[in-house]
C-alpha cells in the first residue's frame, strides 16, 4: 500500500480543512467493508479487555463499525486535529457504545497520550488518514503507549481522484478546469507525488511484522452522492472554489448525469488493510 498523498505541512490544520464539512463527511464518505471490520475484530481474539485507539478518526467510522462486532471493547480513544469531526464522532458513538468509555483527543496523532492509566491500546487503527501524519513519529508514539501484543492497522482504498474509470477521469478534468492541473491537498498545498510505501514506514518501526489483506469493494454512487463526497475532499472542497462553487457543482451534476447508467456510477476498487505487530507477535 503506497502512500496516496504527500500534503504540504500546511495541510496539518484543524477545523480550517474539514470543519464546515463534518456533516457531509459523516453522510457521504464510504464506510469500511464488513470483511475488513471482522478482520480487525479477529485481531482481538483472546484479549480480555480490548482498547481501541483510532487515529485520524474523522467522524468515527472505524469505532462505529467495530462496536457491533467487537462487543468486548472497554475503551475507545478518538484522535483528530479537527474538533468538529470529533464532536460528530462522539455523538455518533453515544447511542451504540453501551458500557464502553470514550475519550477524545484534539491534536496531531503523534502527540497523543492516554488520559488515564490502564488504557494501553490493544488495537490502533488509522483509516484513510496515515498520509496526513508524521508517520515515523506516529509509530514511535504507538510503541510508547500500546500494549505488548497490540496490533496496528493502517487502512485505505484511494479516492475518486485516483480511481480509474471513464467517469472519474472526466470528473478530474472538470476539477482541473476550475482549480488548475495540480491536485490540491490541505488548506493551501498541492499534491507532490508518491512517497514511501506504508510498508516501509512500518518496517522501520517497532511494528515491523506486517501482513497485507485486500478486500474487493463494489460501490454504486448517485451523482448527488458524488457531489456530497467531493465537498469532503481536500482536492475539491467548497472553499477552494470561492464564489464559483455553485457553478462547479452544477457542472459536476451535468457531467455525472451524462455518465451514469440507470442513475448509477460504478466504482470497483480494493480496500487494503496492513496489520502490523512487534516482532514476536503473530501477524
Amino acid at each position: 500500500m503506497t502512500r496516496p498523498d504527500q500534503p504540504t505541512p500546511a495541510a496539518l490544520s484543524d477545523d480550517a480543512l474539514f470543519g464546515p464539512e463534518a456533516a457531509d463527511y459523516a453522510r457521504y464518505r464510504p464506510g469500511l467493508p464488513d470483511a475488513a471490520v471482522h478482520l480487525l475484530a479477529a485481531t482481538q481474539h483472546g484479549v480480555p479487555d480490548p482498547v481501541l485507539l483510532d487515529l485520524g478518526t474523522g467522524t468515527g467510522q472505524v469505532p462505529r463499525a467495530l462496536l457491533p462486532v467487537l462487543h468486548r471493547l472497554v475503551h475507545i480513544d478518538l484522535v483528530d486535529v479537527n474538533g468538529s469531526m470529533l464532536e460528530v464522532a462522539r455523538a455518533a458513538l453515544e447511542p451504540v457504545r453501551g458500557g464502553c468509555t470514550v475519550d477524545v483527543f484534539t491534536g496531531a496523532a503523534h502527540t497523543f497520550a492516554p488520559a488515564g492509566p490502564g488504557r494501553a491500546p490493544t488495537l490502533i487503527t488509522c483509516s484513510r488518514a496515515f498520509h496526513w501524519m508524521s508517520r515515523p513519529e506516529v509509530l514511535s508514539m504507538a510503541d510508547r503507549v500500546a500494549a505488548p501484543h497490540a496490533v496496528v492497522a493502517v487502512m485505505g482504498d484511494g479516492s475518486l481522484w485516483t480511481h480509474q474509470a471513464d467517469w472519474t477521469a472526466a470528473l478530474r478534468e472538470l476539477i482541473q478546469t476550475y482549480l488548475g492541473e495540480d491536485r490540491r491537498a490541505g488548506t493551501r498545498g498541492t499534491y507532490t507525488g508518491p512517497g514511501r510505501a506504508y510498508e516501509d514506514d512500518l518496517a522501520d518501526s517497532a511494528f515491523s511484522n506486517v501482513t497485507e489483506h485486500r478486500f474487493p469493494v463494489a460501490r454504486a454512487w448517485t451523482p448527488e452522492d458524488v457531489i456530497g463526497y467531493l465537498r469532503t475532499t481536500s482536492f475539491a472542497r467548497p472553499a477552494l472554489f470561492a464564489d464559483r462553487h455553485h457553478a462547479f457543482e452544477a457542472a459536476v451534476l451535468r457531467l455525472l448525469q451524462e455518465h451514469a447508467r440507470g442513475g448509477v456510477l460504478k466504482e470497483d476498487t480494493e480496500f487494503t488493510v496492513l496489520l502490523a505487530r512487534r516482532r514476536g507477535g503473530d501477524a
